[in-house]
């Protein structure tokens, strides 16, 4: 199948546990599992195209430190960096220094794995491997995406914190606050934005820009001890959308992507990750992004990402930049 002819979403077929739609099979080919979901769509001809993108060759970085998040929610660990002299060390005279990093991938900038999310009744994951056979192989695993060259394409940034502060729509990143695809819709055409075939979405809600500004005690509550966050709603129109554009990820700066705690039936992780292969990126630093973008009054980039070469990994900072 060539990938720009795809099924419309209402043509997908529907998951026989869910009656979702799902792309499982869709990018197999020669009787071989496809392992990198909509990343596929990355193609050369896509590349180069996005390559055009770069015209001044300034460049930003989209990764957040991976010593921000003090003490993470869900029980996970922050990163402990170790370092390591070695002037004098078992006897060696050399000047020298090493370090070690120990980090939960959930803990800061991240992709999202394939590995990360099976489907929340049902415990499959992308292209039917069960949670209790997931382990058992390099199945869906971060080095697949290595192997095909990382994730390199056109990035396609809509600015909704910006938007909301223009048009005095007061909210906290820390709450249930949805963003609707009317919303995404209206920015996209107030920044002139049109979509094409393979972009990778980025999304800005303003949640680093909280995280930033705000103490160690209230990140505690509304973070480590919280359970509602700003987001992309999750409904039957956003998955439409986001499938029919045949974006190849999706990305933003707030812990989940998507609005939490979900609609219910509507996870987009589930339908996202799971039934369709679609990597999402989280805790993107998209501060000076937004700044580059408004200076030069486009919202359109050369995207390169990189992640971590782990032979099974579930996920990984994103190593991301945008190439104006």
């Amino acid at each position: 199948m060539k990938w720009n002819k795809l099924p419309k979403y209402n043509d997908l077929p529907r998951d026989k546990n869910t009656g979702d739609r799902t792309a499982w099979g869709l990018f197999d080919q020669g009787g071989v599992k496809d392992q990198i979901g909509t990343i596929n769509l990355l193609t050369p001809e896509v590349v180069a195209n996005a390559a055009k993108e770069i015209r001044c060759g300034k460049s930003v970085s989209l990764n957040w430190g991976l010593e921000k998040m003090h003490q993470p929610g869900f029980g996970r660990t922050s990163l402990v960096h170790k370092f390591i002299d070695w002037r004098g060390k078992d006897g060696y005279d050399f000047y020298s220094y090493d370090d070690e990093i120990t980090v939960n991938t959930q803990t800061g900038s991240q992709w999202d794995g394939l590995r990360h999310w099976g489907h929340g009744s049902t415990g499959f994951y992308y292209n039917g491997v069960h949670h209790d056979d997931l382990l058992k192989g390099s199945h869906l695993g971060i080095d697949h995406w290595n192997d095909r060259g990382g994730i390199v394409g056109r990035g396609v940034f809509l600015d909704y914190q910006s938007w909301a502060e223009r048009n005095n729509i007061s909210f906290s990143p820390m709450s249930r606050h949805r963003i609707t695809l009317k919303d995404l819709l209206t920015i996209a055409k107030e920044e002139n934005v049109d979509f094409r075939f393979g972009d990778v979405l980025i999304v800005r809600t303003g949640w680093i820009k909280w995280y930033e500004e705000n103490s160690q005690e209230e990140r505690i509550k509304y973070i480590t001890n919280g359970n509602a966050w700003v987001g992309v709603e999750g409904c039957e129109e956003t998955l439409e959308w986001l499938w029919n554009n045949h974006f190849a990820a999706v990305a933003g700066d707030s812990i989940g992507w998507e609005v939490w705690p979900p609609n219910k039936g509507y996870r987009l992780h589930d339908h996202l990750l799971s039934l369709w292969g679609m990597p999402i990126g989280e805790m993107w630093d998209l501060e000076a992004l937004a700044e580059e973008c408004k200076r030069q009054k486009r919202w359109t980039f050369f995207l390169t990402s990189a992640p971590l070469n782990t032979t099974g990994g579930v996920a990984s900072p994103p190593n991301a930049l945008a190439i104006f």
